[in-house]
């Protein structure tokens, strides 16, 4: 019996993202599955998330992000842990590290290393962090102070 599914495309992590690109676009994937030195899958790799690296999301309504983004009073801000980090920079003007995560909730973990439980704080750069909402295994609120 014939597996209904074909080999898998497999790329090294090391891959510069616009090698990736061509790479993608002569062997005519879309998807591709992330690799460290060991052979080990590191994760998956789409057309799609390259593009938006280059180019920045374009799937989403910019309109969208500003609804993650809530001002408060006293100068802080509860941002949905879903939003980009990205354009959470651009909007505020901030400098949130970008290198590691691609959300609130991915820099949160990525940082602490565990979902955090609510009423936990932390400081990522010159930013204090509040969690205000944990539900299904994720960061859905925070409260931001700026310095």
């Amino acid at each position: 019996m014939k597996e209904a599914g074909k080999e898998p495309y497999y790329v090294p992590e090391s891959t510069p993202l616009h090698t990736q690109l061509f790479n993608f676009q002569k062997s005519k994937e879309r998807v591709a599955l992330v690799v460290d030195e060991y052979g080990d899958i590191l994760g998956l790799v789409t057309l799609e998330d390259i593009l938006e690296e280059i180019v920045g999301d374009f799937t989403t309504d910019v309109s969208d992000s500003s609804q993650d983004i809530t001002p408060q009073e006293d100068g802080s801000y509860i941002i949905d842990g879903s939003a980009s980090v990205r354009d959470i920079n651009r909007s505020l003007g901030w400098k949130l590290p970008t290198e590691d995560a691609r959300t609130i909730n991915g820099l949160i973990t990525e940082m602490m290393e565990f979902i955090p439980e609510s009423s936990v704080c932390l400081k990522i750069g010159g930013y204090r962090f509040e969690i205000m909402q944990v539900k299904d295994n994720r960061v859905k609120a925070v409260k931001i102070f700026t310095a």
